[in-house]
């Protein structure tokens, strides 16, 4: 005699399949929020478009070729006498045209999808507003960044404010290993390189509260090597500047001596002036990169100690 299943538990099973696509659908959806598909900007607001755009180009193989699949195993399946079944050839023209055409016409299009928007998205070529950008100085330390505005004479650390709705022209580079800046939100990841200056224009278009990693491995406190970002209003970015100005240290080269020293989890500080030389001697390798990981001392002696993984 077959059971029917309770009313009881027809509920429970009801109940937990909402709860079950509830949790799939928030997971889904705040897995967009904070990152590369929540853009507060221009660049990347382009570049999840290209990310958007090449996933659902793809899809034109990936789903036919998922449902084609399903149907030849339902087809030919071995209960289903009406299958013709022909195993007696060897080549099909229009198979074979179909198999070599939609790949071809897909890398097509994702390749003239892709190169267009790279070519628009070169982090050396000047966003397209008639607004003077801010420049920025940025320097990729042992396990910090060092963010320098020379128009204003002013640095931080760990710690970037932006106006919302104006562009922002870096300048990055390394005082010690290869790094990667990248603020997801806001786009164009790039590396921070020794002896080298590398360029890159991004723009917050509203106010909002981001972060910046760094995404590339170079030690012990690579996982701990991040900023917070800010976009504010203008007159609320005039106050910020006013108030950096009246207190803390002066950058020059005995503090950023200091600051060179590898260290880890640093909170974000200021400096309320900057010596104009100084990230031209960093980046001409003038001063010297960082001194890199401690010896061990005796109390150590005989225990492993990490190096930092520097390359």
């Amino acid at each position: 005699m077959r059971m029917c299943p309770s009313p009881n538990l027809q509920a429970r099973a009801r109940l937990s399949r909402r709860l079950f696509l509830g949790a799939g659908l928030a997971l889904a959806t705040s897995a967009c929020s904070g990152g590369i598909l929540d853009p507060v900007g221009p660049v990347g607001a382009d570049a999840s478009k290209i990310l958007i755009d090449a996933t659902i180009i793809m899809l034109a193989i990936v789903i036919p070729t998922i449902v084609l699949a399903f149907w030849v195993a339902w087809r030919y399946r071995a209960s289903n006498p009406k299958a013709e079944y022909l195993p007696y050839w060897s080549y099909s023209g229009r198979i074979e045209a179909v198999v070599w055409s939609i790949p071809i016409l897909t890398i097509m299009f994702l390749g003239g999808v892709i190169w267009i928007g790279s070519y628009r998205l070169d982090p050396f070529r000047p966003l397209s507003t008639t607004v003077p950008p801010l420049e920025v100085q940025v320097v990729s330390l042992d396990w910090k960044w060092l963010f320098i505005y020379p128009q204003q004479g002013i640095a931080t650390v760990n710690e970037f404010v932006v106006p919302a709705g104006v562009p922002v022209h870096f300048s990055i580079t390394s005082a010690s290993v290869f790094n990667v800046f990248f603020v997801p939100r806001l786009g164009s990841m790039i590396y921070a390189m020794p002896g080298m200056v590398s360029q890159l224009h991004l723009q917050a278009d509203r106010p909002a509260d981001l972060f910046g990693i760094s995404a590339h491995f170079s030690g012990d406190g690579f996982s701990d090597m991040q900023f917070e970002v800010k976009s504010v209003p203008p007159a609320q970015f005039a106050a910020w500047l006013q108030g950096v100005r009246s207190a803390g240290p002066v950058l020059n080269l005995a503090t950023y001596t200091q600051l060179a020293q590898q260290s880890e989890n640093v909170r974000a500080l200021t400096f309320r002036a900057v010596d104009p030389r100084l990230f031209d001697a960093i980046s001409s390798q003038k001063i010297a990169p960082g001194p890199g990981p401690e010896p061990p001392t005796p109390e150590h002696a005989g225990r492993e100690v990490s190096t930092g993984g520097r390359h």
